[in-house]
């Protein structure tokens, strides 16, 4: 059991990792794009310029190639976890589907990194293609990211199984809240490329563009802040049902209000600065830990942990005592009888 246990761990901190670099190689992703240098390796793939290794690198091609092979490096971990989490896991452990997903999301990916490029929807391409893939290609970054953290937390706790709460009202809440909290990722994507595909020269400059200029990428960039307003609404909303439930970690909490407080300032500031692209690349970062959070805190509002065994409902120490005490009064009650008689 211990050396299970200790497995176990080691899975659950492998899970983590491979987390925290896939969120790593989405931040290099969005240097590329920040850069212009998405057709470093030219409209080829998985070939860069024609050749398995670029013979006379440019500075755009060793960005969008070190992009790559750290893609190819995040499906070797993601396959890993699926392998290792289906190996040390138990049949109907949630743990394993959440990694199975994974790995099918981090495909999809690569393929809708791959039409990206082969259509040449990159460099300083405007149409409105190259948006609707690009919508495409972050929702999915998101849905992998909330797998891989599901795994991660699942493999961390000592409950695997989980069922539905049967609250409708907080189910379709956090429904609602996750699809909002995507919008502002996906159109967030929509305003990093606009500003990197119509650079401004000031802020008053800027706000003329949004409203004056035909291009689809400017039109949709003043969409960004009105999900964000209404995300904002659901991360609260979440915070105080977390709080109120005792349940939930105080110190994840403060984390996720922390982190919404920080992605707040970083939005007005990325907005007053003109979007630099080391701001884009931190505003990113920030958005994925807010993401990330939020499902999270958003499965432990849906989801309730049941035994492993039977698949009941898991209780509290204040529940086994109530039943102990029950057993017990019955006990007494059974004896007494039998003596009467």
């Amino acid at each position: 059991m211990a050396s299970a246990d200790v497995a176990t761990r080691r899975l659950a901190r492998f899970a983590w990792l491979t987390l925290a670099y896939n969120i790593a190689v989405i931040l290099w992703g969005a240097y590329v794009r920040a850069t212009g240098s998405g057709a470093g390796c030219g409209n080829r793939w998985p070939l860069c310029n024609g050749t398995v290794l670029p013979r006379t690198p440019q500075s755009q091609t060793i960005i969008e190639f070190t992009h790559r092979l750290t893609s190819g490096l995040a499906v070797v971990m993601v396959s890993t976890l699926l392998i290792w989490c289906w190996r040390k896991t138990s049949k109907g452990d949630w743990a394993r589907y959440s990694s199975l997903g994974a790995i099918l999301l981090l495909f999809n990916e690569a393929l809708l990194g791959a039409l990206l490029v082969l259509f040449e929807h990159v460099g300083q391409d405007r149409s409105p293609a190259r948006v609707f893939f690009l919508c495409m290609h972050f929702g999915n970054t998101l849905l992998l990211l909330a797998a891989l953290a599901l795994t991660a937390q699942w493999l961390s706790k000592d409950h695997r199984r989980f069922s539905i709460v049967k609250s409708r009202a907080e189910l379709v809440a956090a429904v609602f809240g996750i699809l909002a909290i995507m919008c502002i990722g996906i159109t967030g994507s929509v305003a990093a490329l606009g500003d990197t595909l119509f650079p401004a020269t000031s802020l008053k400059a800027s706000l003329i563009q949004d409203f004056s200029s035909g291009n689809i990428l400017l039109r949709l960039r003043f969409i960004h802040p009105v999900a964000a307003a209404i995300g904002t609404m659901y991360v609260v909303w979440l915070i105080q049902k977390s709080v109120r439930n005792q349940g939930h970690s105080l110190r994840e909490v403060a984390m996720l209000a922390g982190v919404l407080i920080a992605q707040i300032g970083l939005g007005i500031l990325n907005v007053m600065l003109l979007a630099p692209v080391w701001l884009q690349i931190l505003h990113l970062l920030v958005a994925e830990l807010v993401w990330v959070l939020v499902v999270l805190a958003s499965a432990n509002l849906v989801f309730a942990p049941t035994d492993p065994h039977s698949g009941a409902r898991s209780v509290d120490h204040g529940e086994l005592s109530g039943m102990a005490e029950a057993l017990r009064h019955y006990g007494n009650a059974a004896g007494e009888s039998a003596l009467d008689s």
